[in-house]
């Protein structure tokens, strides 16, 4: 399995998203520029020109139309795929973490960052499809817990919004009315920053990634537990094989410690977990840093991970990854 190596940012990645068809890969980093890549070869198609600050998280419409971008420029830019061309920018009064498009595409949610005086928020957005209809009002603010949400998703049939952060307590919220339904158990629950959540394909259930070394399975309604994979590394992403019962966990030290840890060729790897048994599968390895970013194509037949190093690794499976046998 040699993996493809796309060099496009000039900085640390942030986030990689898939679209629906699997034929394009997106790449948010710390340099501003959002970029799109053919999924199949990591030829570089485009960037997205008009951030001015780190980009932090993405989504795409179903119908590969519209990008959502979030930056600690304080925007949230809705984009035209195809052209590269800007649509529109939410504006707010602090950096923005997370985004999120709801089944449909009709409405987005997006986090801001504790700043100043203000708090952590969880801002609705409805999404126009034509884009000269566009307003920047929210239809529901949530005034968010202490500290940073990291991630914020859509619940199933878009009924929650399912976020999590600085805290370590995973937070549903009913996404009409604002409502507080459900808080993640502080004995079960992550002992650390949670830094990633990653929903299954039906939305049934979810991964998150924390810094307290592990990963843990979640049902998206009740908010039970239902797994736990242990890594020996801080998690700094999570993803779910839509074909397979399995998800990979990248991380690494952060980002500060990096200097003083040995430089053995890309000793940082991502690694598969089962997801039934928790017991690892394997890992591949390759970057030179941290993995801050992990996506599966939604065929399941290859992933994309994107690391501290700047690189965005992608990896088509062997045939023999499908004939794993635990």
């Amino acid at each position: 399995m040699r993996p493809i190596l796309m060099k496009g940012h000039e900085r640390p990645l942030t986030f990689l998203k898939y679209n629906r068809e699997g034929d394009l890969l997106f790449s948010c980093a710390k340099d501003h520029t959002p970029t799109v890549w053919f999924a199949d070869n990591g030829e570089r198609l485009g960037t997205y020109r008009g951030h001015n600050g780190a980009v932090w998280c993405c989504d795409v419409s179903r119908d590969s139309m519209r990008l959502i971008t979030g930056s600690a420029d304080q925007t949230a830019k809705l984009w035209n795929v195809e052209t590269g061309a800007q649509l529109f920018s939410f504006n707010f009064d602090s950096p923005t973490r997370a985004v999120d498009l709801a089944v449909g595409d009709k409405l987005a949610v997006i986090t801001t960052d504790p700043f100043m005086e203000l708090p952590s928020s969880i801002h609705v957005k409805r999404i126009a499809r034509d884009p000269s209809e566009q307003t920047g009002e929210s239809v529901l603010t949530i005034k968010g817990p202490q500290g940073r949400i990291n991630r914020a998703v859509w619940g199933p049939l878009n009924r929650t919004i399912i976020s999590a952060g600085e805290d370590a307590v995973i937070r549903i919220w009913d996404s009409e009315t604002g409502k507080l339904l459900n808080e993640s158990d502080k004995e079960t629950g992550h002992q650390k920053t949670i830094t990633s959540l990653s929903k299954s394909v039906d939305s049934s259930h979810f991964l998150s990634g924390s810094l307290d070394k592990s990963a843990k399975l979640w049902d998206s309604r009740s908010l039970t537990l239902i797994k736990t994979y242990v890594t020996e590394r801080p998690v700094n992403a999570v993803a779910m094989s839509p074909l397979l019962d399995h998800v990979v966990i990248g991380g690494g030290q952060d980002a500060s410690h990096v200097t003083t840890t040995d430089r053995r060729a890309g000793k940082f790897e991502a690694k598969f977990f089962h997801k039934i048994l928790q017991e690892e599968i394997g890992g591949v390895k390759g970057h030179f840093g941290p993995i801050n970013a992990l996506a599966f194509n939604p065929d399941g037949r290859s992933f994309s991970s994107g690391g501290e190093d700047g690189y965005v690794r992608l990896h088509h499976f062997d045939p023999d990854y499908f004939t794993i046998k635990m």
